[in-house]
C-alpha cells in the first residue's frame, strides 16, 4: 500500500509542482502565445500548430483545455475583454460629480491600455468580431456595464427602454471608433482620440440620463 502511494506521488508531482499546477501553467502559456499570434496575425492564418509551438505545448495539452481553434479565440477574448474592464472600472471616481468626471478618466485608461498593450488591443477589437454572436454579447456587456458606473454619477432613466438603447449604441459606436483606430496601427494622439470618444458619450449619454 505505501509503494503505492509513493507511485501515485511520484507521478502526481514533476519538478516540485503538482499535475493541476502544470495543467494550469500549460494552459497559461497556450493564452499568452495565442494573445501574441492572434494580436499580430489575421485569425485566418493562425493554426493550432502555431499557438502551440509558441506555448511549447503539444496539441495533446491544447485539447485538454480547448474545443478547437475557435473555443480558444472565445476565451481568450473573454479574459482580455475582463482584463480591460477591471481597468477601465478601477480608474472612475467612486462617487463622480459629473458625467465628464466618470468618463474622462475611463476613456483615457481604455485608451492607454490599448496603445501600451496592442496585442490585446486586436485581440478585443479586431479579431473578435468574426465572432458575430460573441461580439453582440460583449456589446451588451459593456452596457450592463456603463449603465453600473454610471449609478455611481446618480444617473437615472427618463425612460429605461431608451435608456437600455442608448447605451448600447453608444458602446457599439465607441468599439467601432477604436476599432478604425487600432486598424490603423493607432497613429494619431491617443490623448486626443480620448477627448473625442468622451465627447461622444458625453453627448449620447447627457440626453438618456438625468443627473
Amino acid at each position: 500500500m505505501e509503494e503505492q502511494t509513493t507511485t501515485t506521488r511520484r507521478g502526481e508531482t514533476y519538478a516540485g509542482r503538482s499535475r493541476e499546477q502544470r495543467s494550469n501553467e500549460r494552459r497559461a502559456r497556450i493564452m499568452a502565445s495565442a494573445v501574441h499570434l492572434f494580436g499580430t496575425r489575421d485569425y485566418d492564418d493562425v493554426t493550432v500548430a502555431d499557438i502551440c509551438a509558441g506555448a511549447k505545448v503539444s496539441k495533446r495539452y491544447f485539447y485538454e483545455h480547448f474545443d478547437d481553434r475557435p473555443d480558444l479565440l472565445l476565451k481568450v477574448n473573454r479574459d482580455q475583454n475582463e482584463w480591460l474592464l477591471r481597468g477601465v472600472a478601477a480608474a472612475i471616481p467612486e462617487r463622480p460629480a459629473t458625467l465628464e468626471e466618470l468618463f474622462r478618466p475611463a476613456l483615457h485608461t481604455l485608451v492607454d491600455m490599448l496603445k501600451s498593450n496592442p496585442e490585446s488591443a486586436r485581440v478585443i477589437y479586431v479579431n473578435a468580431p468574426r465572432m458575430e454572436t460573441r461580439r453582440r454579447g460583449v456589446l451588451r456587456e459593456d452596457a450592463q456595464f456603463v449603465a453600473a458606473v454610471l449609478r455611481r454619477a446618480g444617473g437615472r432613466p427618463q425612460d429605461q427602454s431608451g435608456y437600455d438603447r442608448t447605451l448600447l449604441a453608444l458602446v457599439a459606436g465607441l468599439s467601432e471608433v477604436i476599432i478604425d483606430w487600432i486598424s490603423h496601427d493607432m497613429v494619431g494622439d491617443p490623448d486626443r482620440l480620448a477627448d473625442h470618444l468622451t465627447g461622444i458619450a458625453l453627448a449620447l449619454t447627457t440626453r438618456a440620463a438625468v443627473l
